[in-house]
């Protein structure tokens, strides 16, 4: 049997291990939240300093972009590379807050791959709208501020960006328009010259001096203050129409000053053809009296009658007839 003093002593050893082993899993843990404690705060000054970064990156971006004489008056571009730029930087200190961390970035880089493939192929109408957002971006058919017609609707530019065009028109209706449909559409850049022509039909009567209309309407364009006299505005018939002379005027004026122009000369011509004494025709209804004639009498001839078809005569024959045997013994 083991001895009392033994059985002392075994406890006293074994409460020494326990107390050794649990000195040591405290120290442990101690330590291993002090360096969590380190990573996460070193991890919050990388994200604090990765904020600061962009914000910093971008207006260095912008600032520089902005000097450059072609990129002055076309935002797009500008804010287009300083969005990419903010998101690389937050991309890299993401990263670099992965990596204090602990975390294995190399196994996210290959996660997000497959993600982003997997994405990819269930986005594909999104990113061609991207890749078309690119190439606009690129060729630049269209600038934010510009008069645009693209997809049937048409108005002024506000923003292109990654994926799509947003224009509002007239009526201040904002219209988003997909970048894919807009590269692959007919692009109308209305404002995209720096003079526009305004083409306005008139009509005359048959019985006016066309000479005195397009007088009239040539002389009514010059005195305008917004057309330009150069080009000249020019004045000619362009059509014969069922109950007037169609006569067209063509003057050439800014492209802002397009819209209140074209209502100007509608009304100021108006107004100078009624002084000039030239009549603008249009549509009139008459009402006729129409009396029927009376039926006439009956005709007294007979109708004529097919003639009865005759039989043609029966076809001779022309072979010779044979003899019988008969009459050629009595020949003979």
């Amino acid at each position: 049997m083991t001895s009392l003093p033994d059985l002392m002593t075994a406890a006293a050893a074994a409460s020494d291990r326990a107390t050794a082993i649990d000195v040591a899993l405290i120290a442990r843990l101690t330590r291993m939240a002090g360096d969590l404690a380190i990573n996460l705060l070193i991890a919050a000054l990388i994200l604090v300093l990765t904020v600061i970064a962009a914000r910093w990156s971008s207006g260095v971006v912008r600032r520089g972009m902005s000097r450059v004489r072609g990129l002055k008056h076309d935002p797009t571009v500008v804010n287009f590379v300083v969005q990419i730029v903010r998101v690389g930087v937050f991309l890299i200190g993401f990263i670099a807050v992965l990596q204090r961390l602990g975390v294995q970035t190399t196994s996210i880089i290959a996660v997000l791959g497959a993600a982003s493939l997997a994405v990819g192929l269930a986005l594909q109408g999104t990113l061609s709208n991207v890749a078309a957002g690119v190439v606009l971006l690129i060729l630049r058919p269209y600038r934010v501020g510009d008069v645009i017609e693209v997809g049937g609707a048409s108005g002024l530019v506000q923003r292109l960006d990654l994926f799509v065009t947003q224009i509002c028109n007239a009526d201040n209706h904002k219209i988003v328009v997909p970048n894919g449909k807009v590269l692959g559409d007919v692009i109308v850049n209305l404002s995209g010259q720096g003079t526009r022509r305004v083409e306005i039909h008139f009509s005359v009567g048959y019985g006016t001096n066309l000479k005195q209309a397009r007088h009239v309407l040539a002389t009514t364009a010059a005195a305008h203050e917004k057309v330009l006299a150069d080009p000249v505005p020019w004045a000619g018939v362009t059509g014969l129409l069922d109950s007037a002379v169609q006569v067209t005027l063509h003057a050439w004026v800014k492209s802002d000053d397009w819209w209140q122009t074209q209502a100007d000369l509608f009304e100021q011509v108006k107004v100078a053809l009624d002084a000039a004494g030239v009549e603008i025709p249009f549509p009139h209804q008459v009402q006729m009296d129409h009396v029927p004639p009376p039926p006439g009498p009956d005709p007294t001839e007979p109708f004529p009658v097919a003639p009865v078809p005759v039989a043609p005569p029966a076809a001779r024959s022309s072979r010779t007839p044979r003899l019988s045997l008969r009459t050629r013994k009595a020949a003979s």
